[in-house]
């Protein structure tokens, strides 16, 4: 994969445009604002993942030595003057559309330069953030196409999952944060918080998930692709307890973003749109 575009981490920029996506689906609202806004929220990931690894690079050339700028295929100077033309040119057209996404959006540059450079090494603030901002993707593309409720609904559910993530994955990192003299969870509190910690995010999203069928926001679907995120999410927390080792921190992490995937084929699939294509069949 070529350097800048892997420096973007397309996968989890990706999961942004997911979020634009479905808030469509959902609401039943296709316009143009709707490519718009997915490739607003695209271009302001990669740039936030592309600033994260220029701060990071001398941790990930311990934790993650094959990324784009410890390998020495981009340089710390390419790599900032390429994030802050993503930033603008995210900013310029979220503007375009208006004046409410284009604050959205400019605040949420502002919290990505600070969870970079200041606030990813504070206990469980970092963490914070950048759940926060997973959230915010969902709440964005509400506001574009008008229907707030919903996304703040879907975008809860998104930082909890994320959340539960980010701990995890700080788990992974110990050893390369330590080094930097990161303040993050598990290095303040241990593994063993770190992991119930993460466990209850997890439980907590896979026991109050449910509610968005019952407040008829998604169809029967809903409920049965979510079973399987449920299952995933409570024996990712059950493994976490038991083993906190680098190795299956690693492996939880992803197991959480395949949960995240099956929510968010649940969430469409489960949308009354689809409800109604089905019945047509």
């Amino acid at each position: 994969m070529n350097a800048y575009l892997e420096i973007l981490r397309p996968f989890n920029a990706l999961m942004g445009v997911i979020a634009v996506l479905l808030v469509a689906l959902i609401s039943g609202i296709f316009n143009l604002y709707v490519p718009v806004a997915c490739i607003i929220v695209f271009i302001f990931t990669g740039a936030g993942n592309a600033i994260n690894d220029y701060v990071d690079h001398k941790i990930d050339a311990i934790n993650k030595p094959e990324r784009p700028i410890p390998s020495g295929r981009i340089s710390l100077n390419a790599a900032a003057i390429y994030a802050t033309i993503l930033f603008i040119i995210a900013t310029i057209m979220s503007l375009i559309i208006g004046i409410i996404p284009g604050i959205i959006v400019v605040l949420s540059a502002i919290l990505m330069f600070l969870y970079a450079y200041k606030l990813k090494k504070s206990c469980l603030v970092g963490n914070l953030s950048i759940a926060f901002l997973t959230g915010l993707c969902f709440v964005f593309a509400g506001v574009v196409l008008q229907t707030v409720y919903l996304s703040i609904l879907l975008g809860f559910y998104a930082f909890l999952m994320t959340m539960a993530r980010e701990i995890v994955k700080d788990m992974e990192d110990v050893e390369g944060d330590s080094m930097e003299g990161a303040n993050t969870f598990p290095i303040k509190f241990g593994m063993k918080s770190s992991s119930i910690l993460a466990a209850f995010f997890m439980i907590l999203a896979s026991l109050t998930s449910p509610a968005l069928y019952l407040i008829g926001i998604f169809n029967v679907l809903y409920l049965v692709i979510l079973i399987f995120a449920i299952a995933i999410f409570l024996i990712c927390a059950v493994s976490i307890l038991k083993d906190q080792s680098k190795k299956n921190t690693r492996i939880v992490s992803k197991r959480i973003k395949i949960g995240m995937g099956i929510v968010f084929l649940a969430f469409a699939l489960g949308s009354p749109i689809i409800s109604n294509l089905l019945h047509m069949l």
